[in-house]
């Protein structure tokens, strides 16, 4: 293995004092330079000129990425890419980045990644609550972690917020906008039940007040076999008295007002549960 298969294998950018303990040579590093795949972004640090911009600010920050920009190298949902990089950092971090301090867990990779644990009880401390609860979500649907897990390394008044950011999720949602919606919902004071299996319907997005049905529409249901299908089971909701409103990204994103006074309009007058 040469130098630069080696930063490939750890996040395409590294400390020279890490290569130097893998077992390589100032010679190496060298003709390693010399071959225009690596580059010296300042002394002391190395990188393959294709490595990530997120992973050389991390190390550059000597920390590592963490909350919202830790979050897709570690597969969680993310709601909106953050405006600024995330950093773990045990000292002083650059004035660029937001920097967050504390570890409860290793990250246990060779890429400046923080671990998922770090990564969500950042996020549960940082973000608004409807952004951390997206992550967790993910995260509870991977089963990589549990609620109860999340809520025993959240002690005391500080943490208060973080806590209950946890009691918006449930791990019942599919997709991140999923989770926008079940909270927007509940938060208005609307019985909510989500993937709900109907007699002659099939699963549906959302069930509120037992009778008006909502579903959550991605890019796959622009497709024309989706499209037909969608206008099917709003066909036999209708038929079995149900009502249908469906919303997407921007709808529940961008205009929940809108979304909001859509479905109370539905709703008003006709509660049964």
């Amino acid at each position: 293995m040469d130098v630069c298969h080696f930063l490939r294998n750890a996040g395409s950018v590294a400390r020279t004092a890490t290569i130097l303990k893998a077992g390589f040579s100032d010679r190496d590093i060298r003709n390693a330079a010399a071959s225009g795949e690596l580059c010296r972004l300042r002394h002391g640090v190395l990188a393959l000129r294709e490595a990530p911009q997120d992973f050389v600010a991390a190390v550059l920050g000597n920390g590592l990425l963490t909350c919202a920009s830790g979050a897709p190298y570690r597969e969680l949902w993310l709601l909106h890419p953050p405006e600024k990089v995330h950093l773990l950092c045990r000292h002083a971090g650059p004035p660029h980045a937001v920097v967050h301090r504390g570890s409860l867990v290793p990250h246990g990779t060779a890429e400046p990644v923080a671990s998922t644990t770090d990564i969500l009880i950042h996020a549960l401390r940082c973000l608004p609550g409807v952004e951390a609860a997206v992550m967790v979500e993910s995260a509870v649907r991977q089963g990589v972690t549990t609620l109860a897990y999340l809520r025993q390394r959240l002690p005391g008044n500080r943490n208060g917020a973080a806590r209950k950011v946890l009691d918006l999720v449930d791990g019942s949602a599919d997709s991140p906008i999923e989770v926008v919606a079940r909270i927007l919902f509940r938060a208005a004071g609307i019985h909510t039940r989500t993937q709900v299996g109907l007699p002659g319907i099939g699963c549906v997005d959302f069930l509120l007040e037992g009778f008006l049905i909502i579903e959550i529409d991605g890019a796959s249901h622009l497709e024309p076999r989706q499209v037909k299908k969608d206008r099917s089971r709003n066909n036999a909701s209708t038929l079995s008295g149900y009502a249908v409103l469906r919303y997407g990204y921007a709808d529940v994103v961008h205009n929940p007002q809108k979304v909001l006074a859509e479905v109370w309009q539905v709703l008003r007058g006709r509660v049964i549960r």
